[in-house]
């Protein structure tokens, strides 16, 4: 009766949204199911139909993420408030509001040249007034939030969600660094996957021997050169080159089979040996592999991140990259501390 009259209350689509959280919330060993007497659980759920349910785990989490990084916004609007005897509004007032410049005529009738409308300038002029204020307003409000943030300790312990089915060399390692293990699911014509590579070599760069990298070949049915690239990077590895030309295949973007022998050369690799395993595609099972891995976990695109694993997509930047790793080796340092202490 409790739940029917919230429903009434809430209206349809808040009721989903109401249900939908009970449903992320519910423990491993919750019963979702019942089949023929045979009880499923959540764990069941996720670890039989991961491959469906990753995606969608992940779209739940980044609108999680705004709705947190707004409400840290707003809590750092409140605390700075505070401090200087102020309301929210008053702060809003004089340090945003105030910086915020009225737009020339000449400026408002630019945006109404973009503007598809069939109604004439001066009918519209004071809703392009109001649209211009209210992005110069926003713009600003976001720097001074952002420079909040600077000043002041915020520290994001929401995490992206763990992918089930996932075993890395983390699971399988004593307490013994590295304490990250970062896997990537990439293709190496993917302009995506291009585009992060440089942030991706910058974090194996800072963080040396606390993580421990994985990189897993996705090659997509849409680049055509992407399986070719990936197998001339492993025929590399077998002459100790792997890093070297993989990091050389996403800075140079060449991935037609004459450039990648040429870049085998360049690299002073055994061309003959290089050619044969490239030609032969002795390496395409071991990518095949890879692929049916990721299709396991839920991967459809690239790249994607598994950390300690769990799951991140997209050309994601350095700094969300580093986030998730600091934030995982926060929990793995207190964790170890309180190991420590039940010892």
């Amino acid at each position: 009766m409790f739940v029917s009259a919230r429903i009434m209350k809430l209206g349809l689509g808040a009721a989903l949204l109401f249900l939908s959280a009970g449903c992320f919330a519910q423990s491993e060993n919750a019963v979702v199911a019942e089949v023929g007497g045979v009880k499923v659980t959540m764990s069941d759920l996720e670890r039989e139909e991961s491959a469906k349910l990753l995606a969608a785990h992940y779209q739940y989490y980044q609108t999680e993420t705004k709705a947190l990084n707004d409400l840290i916004d707003k809590k750092l609007l409140e605390q700075k408030a505070k401090s200087e005897n102020l309301t929210v509004d008053q702060l809003i007032d004089r340090d945003i509001k105030s910086k915020v410049q009225d737009p020339t005529e000449d400026q408002m009738k630019v945006y109404y040249e973009g503007v598809e409308t069939g109604q004439p300038y001066e009918q519209v002029r004071e809703k392009i007034l109001a649209k211009i204020r209210q992005l110069r307003t926003e713009r600003i409000r976001a720097a001074y939030v952002a420079d909040l943030r600077v000043h002041s300790t915020v520290s994001i312990m929401l995490a992206p969600p763990a992918a089930a089915n996932m075993e890395t060399e983390l699971a399988k390692a004593s307490s013994d660094k590295p304490q990250i293990t970062l896997v990537e699911f990439a293709d190496y014509e993917c302009p995506y996957c291009q585009k992060v590579a440089a942030d991706v070599n910058k974090l194996r760069a800072d963080l040396g021997d606390k993580i421990n990298f994985e990189y897993k070949d996705f090659p997509l049915q849409m680049h055509a050169r992407a399986e070719k690239a990936a197998e001339a990077v492993r025929c590399a590895s077998k002459q100790g080159k792997f890093w070297e030309f993989h990091d050389e295949i996403f800075r140079s973007k060449e991935l037609d089979v004459d450039q990648l022998k040429a870049q085998a050369s360049a690299l002073k690799l055994n061309t003959a040996d290089f050619d044969q395993c490239l030609d032969s595609g002795e390496e395409t099972a071991a990518i095949e592999k890879d692929r049916k891995e990721g299709e396991k976990l839920g991967i459809s695109g690239t790249p994607s991140f598994l950390i300690n694993g769990h799951y991140l997509s997209g050309a994601l930047d350095y700094a969300t990259l580093r986030q998730i790793v600091d934030q995982q080796l926060m929990l793995a340092k207190v964790q170890g501390s309180g190991n420590a202490g039940s010892k």
